[in-house]
């Protein structure tokens, strides 16, 4: 079978969402699910709604964006509210925790999906996703979610060119991810350790860094920055500023990663 190119796999994004009928799209900002809504939205109109769900996981500079994005595409835009933390085995921070995070969204937008007589949840999985370990996609097919991005069968790398064709003002953002990953497996999640790290990566926004984590380990900020960043934070005044705000988190030590900043969740217990 030839080789198809990524106009050729939007071609077929697009058809695979005009038949659809009507959509909710699992929306979070992020370029895969802004994608998808922006499709959704050309092919669909006002049968394709983008909903966020907004929890304590759920940074509110993503939320910020998505609102901002939806706007700018003239989809409709809802936000629904939830909270992963009244769920113990999320809370537990095992390795099943995405799962019962996913568990608890698709769950939600299922229930307004029907209460909507809308006729598919999708989400913004791409074919990369596929080869990674995210037990969330496992909830997603339970909850019989589709993910139109792989039925079109394109890659993270023609998501985002195709992204800057489309004129996406978020074309370029670097990934995020639910704040519940900077917490190490097996230390129990709680609001505090997320509005800190919440904080704390807001002020390396502030900052004017772009790729960054801070990973909570009680004590210890461990920093992780790209690399062609670090010079950066490494200036003094930045550093200082850095290291004061840390710890006016209640961070006893700063440390920087070597390695650099690594997208998705950490395992280190």
């Amino acid at each position: 079978m030839p080789v198809q190119s990524a106009h050729q796999k939007l071609d077929r994004l697009r058809n695979v969402l005009g038949q659809m009928d009507s959509v909710l799209v699992a929306y979070s900002g992020g370029i895969d699910s802004t994608v998808v809504l922006k499709i959704a939205h050309e092919q669909l109109g006002e049968r394709a709604v983008g909903v966020t769900a907004v929890s304590p996981t759920f940074p509110s500079i993503e939320l910020e964006t998505a609102t901002r994005v939806a706007a700018e595409i003239g989809a409709r835009h809802e936000i629904v509210h939830t909270d992963q933390l009244t769920i113990p085995a999320f809370t537990h921070n095992d390795a099943t925790r995405c799962f019962h995070c996913k568990t608890d969204l698709y769950q939600l937008l299922s229930t307004l999906r029907q209460r909507r007589v809308m006729a598919h949840v999708v989400d913004g999985t791409n074919l990369d996703d596929l080869g990674d370990d995210r037990p969330g996609i496992a909830a997603a097919r339970e909850w019989g979610v589709r993910s139109p991005l792989v039925e079109a069968e394109l890659s993270k790398p023609e998501i985002r060119a195709l992204a800057k064709e489309l004129s996406l003002s978020n074309w370029d953002k670097p990934a995020a991810a639910c704040l519940s990953s900077r917490i190490p497996r097996g230390i129990t999640i709680t609001r505090d350790k997320l509005s800190r790290v919440e904080e704390a990566e807001a002020m390396l926004h502030r900052e004017g860094l772009r790729h960054y984590r801070v990973r909570d380990h009680g004590d210890v900020a461990r920093l992780e920055v790209a690399q062609d960043e670090i010079v950066m934070l490494m200036e003094p005044d930045r550093r200082g500023r850095v290291s004061r705000s840390l710890k006016a988190l209640g961070f006893r030590f700063v440390t920087l990663d070597l390695e650099g900043y690594r997208p998705g969740g950490i395992s280190l217990g």
